[in-house]
Order: structure tokens, then C-alpha cells, then sequence
């Protein structure tokens, strides 16, 4: 078997609260969810999926880096077609949007646990 690309996994001290709103923001569905952990996936198809574990003592990223902040080691790019109207849904569904934006066309925000997430336009 060749190696292929399964999921990434965000850790949470609330994966079921977490998952809830990446699933609307995604409309992607729940495949599997217990207490620690709960899997997502595209209705479409099965692979790549997105994943919430539990860690009671996981903290925010810093975010812009900086000297002393909490390092973030990844974060998630989610395409979008309409950069506002998404960004005003993602708010909506309990997101926040970062002060600092690094370029036209993308969109910073935060997560309702505080992980940074991208939207962004085709070709940005």
C-alpha cells in the first residue's frame, strides 16, 4: 500500500463542541464521535477527514508569532468563493476574526477554541 493523506487532528478540551462548529462551517458530517474524539468527513468522500481530540490543557496559539507566545505549528486554509459572506457566516457560527490580515484575499480567524483557521479566494 502507497502512503496517502488521512486527516488532521486538532486537539480541544471540548472535541464534540469543536467539531460541531467545523462541521456547519464545512458542512461536512460526523462519522464517528465519542467523548475524546470526533471524526468529520466531506459527504462527498471518505479521505481526507478532519479530527478533534481531547486535551484539557491545550492553549491558543500566538498569532502573529511572536518572542514568548504560544507556537503554532499548523492551521487550517478553508476556499471559499465570496471572502466577506463567509467570514460574516463563520462569526455567525462562532469564529472571530484576527486584527492582523496578512494579505488581500485570505482571511484570518479564530476558532471558538482559539485555533487560527484560514479562509481564502481561489488563486490567493
Amino acid at each position: 500500500m502507497t502512503a496517502s493523506f488521512g486527516a488532521v487532528v486538532l486537539s480541544t478540551p471540548d472535541p464534540r463542541e469543536l467539531a460541531a462548529f467545523y462541521g456547519e462551517l464545512l458542512g461536512w458530517t460526523t462519522v464517528s464521535s465519542e467523548p475524546d474524539w470526533v471524526r468529520l468527513r466531506d459527504p462527498e468522500r471518505e479521505r481526507p477527514g478532519l479530527s478533534f481530540q481531547r486535551e484539557p490543557g491545550d492553549a491558543p496559539p500566538t498569532w502573529p508569532a511572536r518572542q514568548g507566545g504560544v507556537a503554532m505549528q499548523a492551521h487550517l486554509d478553508v476556499l471559499v468563493d465570496d471572502l466577506d459572506a463567509e467570514a460574516e457566516r463563520a462569526v455567525a457560527l462562532g469564529a472571530s476574526v484576527e486584527e492582523h490580515q496578512p494579505a488581500p484575499g485570505v482571511r484570518v480567524l479564530r476558532d471558538p477554541h482559539g485555533h487560527v483557521f484560514c479562509l481564502f479566494l481561489p488563486g490567493s
